[in-house]
C-alpha cells in the first residue's frame, strides 16, 4: 500500500558529500513526518534526522551542523544532505514515515514505515 524508496548512497572520501532521497508512494493521505535513521555493524539504530511537513527538523547530536534536512511535500519526498563526511558516519540509511495512508477501505496511520536501506561509506 505504501513504499519508500531510498536513493543516493555510495562511497565517498573524509570530507565528502552525499545527498539521500526518499520517495513515499501508494495510498498516501497525508505524512506527518519523514526522516532518517542509521545502523553501523555491531550497534543500535540511530536518530539522523526527521522533519516534518510543517517544517520542524530534529537532528541527531552527531550530525548537527553537517547534515541537513529537507522535505519536497508535493512529492512526498525527504532529502537528507550530508556535508563534512566522516569515517563515523559510516550505516546503512533508513528512511522512515509516520503517515495516513488508505488501506481495507478506511483511514490508517503507520509511524514505522522503513525503506530498505541505503549503504553510505565513508573512508579516511
Amino acid at each position: 500500500q505504501v513504499q519508500l524508496v531510498e536513493s543516493g548512497g555510495g562511497w565517498v572520501q573524509t570530507g565528502g558529500s552525499l545527498r539521500l532521497s526518499c520517495a513515499a508512494s501508494g495510498s498516501i493521505v497525508s505524512i506527518n513526518n519523514m526522516g532518517w535513521y542509521r545502523q553501523a555493524p555491531g550497534k543500535q539504530r540511530e536518530l539522523v534526522a526527521t522533519g516534518t511537513s510543517g517544517g520542524r527538523t530534529n537532528y541527531g547530536d552527531s550530525v548537527k551542523g553537517r547534515f541537513i534536512i529537507s522535505t519536497d511535500n508535493t512529492k512526498n519526498t525527504v532529502y537528507l544532505q550530508m556535508n563534512s563526511l566522516k569515517p563515523e558516519d559510516t550505516a546503512v540509511y533508513y528512511c522512515n514515515a509516520d503517515l495516513v495512508y488508505y488501506g481495507g477501505g478506511s483511514l490508517r496511520r503507520r509511524s514505522d514505515y522503513w525503506g530498505q536501506g541505503t549503504q553510505v561509506t565513508v573512508s579516511s
